[in-house]
Order: structure tokens, then sequence, then C-alpha cells
């Protein structure tokens, strides 16, 4: 479907958004896997000890509780579970980039899988980042059943 400049323009920046979440997985993995033979949680302390912070405090708590969790993961399945993620986004982004049908209905299911998880997390903490998130998912999801309304409107038009 060869569309308007500014459709191809929307297309391509969802595509690189896809890319940098591709990008993103990679980059955290690669940081998990550098602390795979370490003691976290005894980096955790060390890091709260530094800057004299309470570890009972909010935030203290929430990097300890996590060190906890992470010293509990296995670390191969969340390393594949991370690099499947970044091939689904470049796949994703590459055929957004290419305007092709499949990367249409693969990010407009994708984008609807989280949308019931990000209304859920607004609401129980509610916050601007999470309100912008669960927007621009809305954008895009939007986005591509419009695109495939009318790839399916203008298919109908040829005689496909």
């Amino acid at each position: 479907m060869t569309g308007a400049p500014a459709k191809n323009t929307a297309l391509h920046f969802i595509a690189l958004f896809e890319a940098v979440k591709g990008i993103a997985a990679i980059a955290a993995s690669l940081g998990l896997l550098s602390l795979a033979h370490h003691d976290v949680r005894a980096m955790a302390y060390a890091l709260i000890g530094h800057f004299h912070w309470n570890p009972d405090a909010h935030y203290p708590r929430m990097l300890l509780d996590d060190a906890t969790l992470l010293a509990n993961v296995d670390l191969r399945q969340t390393l594949l579970l991370a690099w499947a993620y970044a091939a689904l986004r470049f796949t994703e982004g590459y055929g957004l980039w290419k305007d092709r049908a499949w990367a249409e209905w693969l990010a407009t299911l994708s984008g609807t899988v989280y949308l019931p998880l990000e209304v859920s997390h607004l609401v129980q903490h509610a916050s601007a980042i999470n309100a912008l998130v669960l927007v621009g998912n809305v954008a895009v999801v939007s986005t591509m059943v419009l695109r495939l309304w009318q790839r399916k409107k203008q298919d109908g038009k040829s005689g496909v």
C-alpha cells in the first residue's frame, strides 16, 4: 500500500520506535548478563550505603526487593525471552518500514495485548508517564487499524 508521505512518516516513526524497543531489550539483557556472577543484593546494599540512604525507605526497599528477585531469576530463560522479544520488535519494525500488511497486523495484535495491562497499571498507579504510555499505545493501535481498514478498502476497489 503506497500512502501519502504523512502516512509513511507515521509508519516509519512507529517502525523506528519498535526498533528502539528491541535495542532496549538487548541492552537490558546484556546488563542482566553482566550481573550473572555477582551478588546483586550485596551490590544494592553497597549502593544504598554509599549514598547514606535508609534501607527501609520506599525506593531503597524496592531496590533490595528487586535485587532479591534478580538473584532467583533463571538467567537463560530471561535472556531467551528478552532476545525473542527483541527479534519480534525488529521484525515488526522492518515490516512496518517496508509497508507490509503482515507487520500492521502484528503491530495491531501486539499493541492490543498490552492495552488491558496498561489500563490496569494506570488505575493502580496513576501517573503522567503511565497515561502517556497508554495514550501512545492506543495511538499506535488506532493507526494500524486505520491502515488495515484502508488497505482492505483499497483491495476491494482493485478487485483483489
